[in-house]
C-alpha cells in the first residue's frame, strides 16, 4: 500500500519546484527562444527545464516509480506511473499570459490518485487526493480551502455557463463539434484554467478540445474530487488523449454528452 499523503505532498513539492523555474523563464520572455513542434504547437526551453526539475524531485524521492512528461515520455517501469505536463499552455506563456499551469499527477495501476496544479504567475496551487477532496490554496500558505461544485445548477447544458479551452482559438472541426452546445449555454471568460473553475463552482462546465493524458489527469481528479464529473467526449473514463467534458453534476455531464453527441 503507497502512502496516499505522503505521495500527495511529494506531487506538491515536485510541482512547486518545476513552478519556481517556470517563472524564472516566464520573467525574461523576451529571451526566450521558440521552436514548433511536428505537431505545430509550440516548445521552448522553459517546459523542458520545468519538466527536468519536477522529475528531479519525483526521481530521488521514489527512483523505482515511472514517469510520463510531455517534453522526456515515459522512463521507468511498474504499477506506478507520475504524469507531468510541465508548462500546460505553453502559447499563453510565451504570450505572457499568466494562466499557464504546472500539472503533476499520479496514476497507480491505471486509475489517478493525486493531482496537483500551480497557477505560478498567480501564485496559486490546486490539488486533490483519491477519496480526500480537492482544495485550493496561495503558494507557501499551509491549509487550503475545500473546493465544492456549485449544488445549485440545473441539470441541462441549457443556460449553462461554459468555459471552452483554448479560449483564443479553436480549429474549425472542433467548433463544429462544440455548435450544439455553444449555442445553447453561455460562453463565459476563464481568468484560470476552466476545469478548475468547475471544481470551485463557479463554471458549470468545461471542455477542452484537445489534449493528452498529462493535460487531464491533474485536472480530472480535482473536478472528481470535489464533487464533479470527468470524460473524454467519447465517454472514457479514464484521463488519455482527445477532447475532454469537465461538469459540476452527473446529470449535467450525461445531458451535454447526449447534445454533443446529437442524441
Amino acid at each position: 500500500m503507497s502512502d496516499l499523503a505522503g505521495d500527495l505532498a511529494l506531487a506538491r513539492r515536485a510541482a512547486l519546484a518545476g513552478a519556481e523555474v517556470g517563472l524564472r523563464y516566464f520573467a525574461a520572455l523576451a529571451e526566450l527562444p521558440r521552436e514548433l513542434k511536428a505537431d505545430g504547437s509550440v516548445v521552448t526551453e522553459a517546459d523542458r527545464a520545468v519538466e527536468a526539475a519536477v522529475r528531479a524531485v519525483l526521481g530521488g524521492a521514489r527512483p523505482d516509480d515511472a514517469i510520463l512528461g510531455e517534453e522526456g515520455g515515459l522512463t521507468g517501469t511498474g504499477g506506478r506511473r507520475w504524469i507531468i505536463d510541465p508548462i500546460d499552455g505553453t502559447a499563453m506563456f510565451v504570450a505572457g499570459d499568466d494562466r499557464w499551469l504546472v500539472l503533476v499527477a499520479l496514476e497507480e495501476d491505471g486509475e489517478v490518485v493525486a493531482g496537483v496544479a500551480v497557477v505560478p504567475a498567480q501564485g496559486t496551487v490546486w490539488w486533490a487526493a483519491r477519496g480526500a477532496g480537492a482544495y485550493q490554496s496561495g503558494i507557501g500558505d499551509d491549509e487550503g480551502r475545500r473546493l465544492r461544485v456549485d449544488p445549485t445548477g440545473a441539470d441541462t447544458p441549457h443556460g449553462a455557463t461554459v468555459g471552452v479551452i483554448p479560449d483564443d482559438y479553436v480549429h474549425r472541426p472542433d467548433r463544429a463539434m462544440l455548435e450544439p452546445l455553444t449555442a445553447v449555454a453561455r460562453t463565459a471568460p476563464w481568468p484560470v484554467h476552466a476545469a478548475l473553475l468547475v471544481a470551485d463552482g463557479r463554471l458549470d462546465l468545461a471542455v477542452q478540445t484537445r489534449g493528452q493524458i498529462w493535460d487531464f489527469a491533474a485536472t480530472s481528479l480535482i473536478v472528481r474530487e470535489a464533487g464533479g464529473r470527468y470524460s473524454g467526449l467519447d465517454g472514457r473514463q479514464a484521463p488519455d488523449a482527445g477532447p475532454s467534458l469537465f461538469s459540476r453534476s452527473a446529470a449535467l455531464h450525461g445531458a451535454t454528452l447526449k447534445l454533443l453527441d446529437g442524441s
